[in-house]
């Protein structure tokens, strides 16, 4: 009985003794367990940012702005003197052939004084011939007709005066005959010296007149000039085969002087004014392609080429820009004058250039530089970019194809940091 006891007493120990190791290893293992999790909650966790791969293809630089379309040697017709639209043979926007009648102005007021200043001119220039020969017609033939008298009879006396006193030296003729000559021939000479000065007085008084018909002539035409033009601007015809794009008048209205009447074009080929803002014009060169685009048709593309470069930078709103001429093809006649359209610049392009997305490049005091994903990091790698488009940049070193670069996140990225990877593309 002693020794079972003693058996049963030793198995009863190892037991006990067992229970405690067990106890003992449950208890590191719940305490490895709160360390692991402990570390594992104070660890923070890898950012997750998508990476893009860097690939050719090709890249264009453009510049994008806003402008209007104008029509190129638009031919506007305005009134040259106030009255009333006596008729209107065209309509807004109609197709018009060269000489074919647009509009007509009541002129019947501009003819009567055209009349009138027909009759003026017509006086003044009688007037004005009359003072380029000395005088009235008639009166000059009849002072010349007297001068010839007067110059005949004072000869004639002159002669008969010689003959006398060459007579009387012989006795032949008497002193008293001799007396009443000379009497005769002193009023004869008074005679004509008084016509000659009538006629020195009328070339005087001719040629103050000459210059005043003269002005009232010149006048007179100028004011018959400008009247058969007005008669002339009364009827308003198309100079050229084009489109009537703007016809503000209907028949009855009355216009002002100055007023539009019609602006016609031919819009086959427009002109696009385009507000360039100032940092950019650097940028532009005569005959680079453009295109433009109007929201009224947003599925339309025009096409076309610089034509004039700004030749000074003006103020626009809030904006600096210069105003660059375009040459935009519209055969279909779609684009309308004055309408705000977008338009875009080539200025460069390059063909199978290594492309990065501009999101993806970041700048550091002039210095380009991006994350390159590797392995399950990123490190900053300085790079060097060349032309942009609106969404990628061209790079001219420190970039390869295949490489991976990461897009920002809400995460700011630092050179060495842990990230989990989601694929761009």
């Amino acid at each position: 009985m002693a020794s079972g006891e003693r058996c049963g007493e030793g198995a009863r120990q190892y037991m006990a003794e067992n229970r405690q190791r067990k106890w003992v290893v449950w208890g590191i293992a719940a305490i490895l367990v709160v360390v692991v999790v402990a570390v594992l909650a104070l660890r923070e966790p890898a950012a997750a940012v998508r990476v893009v791969s860097i690939t050719s293809g090709d890249l264009s630089s453009t510049i994008t702005s806003n402008g209007k379309v104008e029509p190129i040697s638009p031919t506007v017709a305005h009134a040259q003197f106030p009255a009333f639209v006596a008729e209107v043979k065209t309509a807004e926007g109609q197709a018009v052939h060269r000489g074919e009648l647009i509009l007509r102005l009541d002129d019947s007021d501009i003819r009567a004084q055209l009349s009138q200043a027909r009759a003026d001119l017509l006086g003044a220039e009688t007037d004005l011939r009359n003072a380029k020969t000395g005088g009235p017609p008639d009166e000059v033939a009849q002072l010349q007709g007297n001068l010839r008298n007067a110059e005949t009879q004072v000869a004639n006396l002159e002669r008969t005066q010689q003959a006398l006193q060459q007579l009387a030296t012989k006795q032949a003729a008497t002193q008293d005959e001799v007396a009443q000559n000379q009497a005769a021939l002193t009023t004869a000479r008074a005679n004509l010296q008084t016509l000659q000065e009538k006629k020195a007085a009328l070339a005087q008084r001719a040629a103050v007149t000459a210059q005043s018909a003269g002005l009232r002539a010149q006048q007179a035409r100028d004011q018959v000039t400008s009247l058969e033009e007005k008669v002339r601007s009364a009827t308003v015809v198309a100079p050229m085969d084009g489109t009537l794009y703007s016809l503000p008048v209907h028949t009855g209205d009355f216009v002002k002087l100055g007023d539009v009447l019609a602006e016609m074009a031919d819009l086959r080929q427009v002109r696009v004014r385009a507000f360039v803002d100032e940092p950019d014009l650097g940028a532009l060169k005569s005959n680079q392609d453009v295109q433009v685009k109007w929201d009224a048709m947003a599925t339309r593309t025009w096409t076309g080429k610089i034509e004039q470069l700004p030749k000074q930078v003006v103020p626009l709103g809030a904006r600096s820009v210069g105003e660059v001429l375009c040459s935009i093809d519209n055969d279909k006649i779609e684009l309308l004058p004055n309408v705000n359209v977008e338009v875009r610049i080539l200025v460069h392009e390059e063909r199978g250039a290594l492309v990065v997305p501009r999101a993806a490049v970041a700048d550091d005091k002039g210095q380009h530089y991006v994350f390159v994903y590797d392995g399950d990091e990123i490190h900053r790698r300085n790079v060097q970019v060349g032309i942009a488009s609106d969404s990628n940049y061209a790079v001219v070193s420190g970039l390869t194809s295949g490489d991976k670069v990461a897009l920002p996140t809400d995460v700011d990225l630092k050179d060495g940091m842990k990230v989990r990877v989601l694929e761009a593309k």
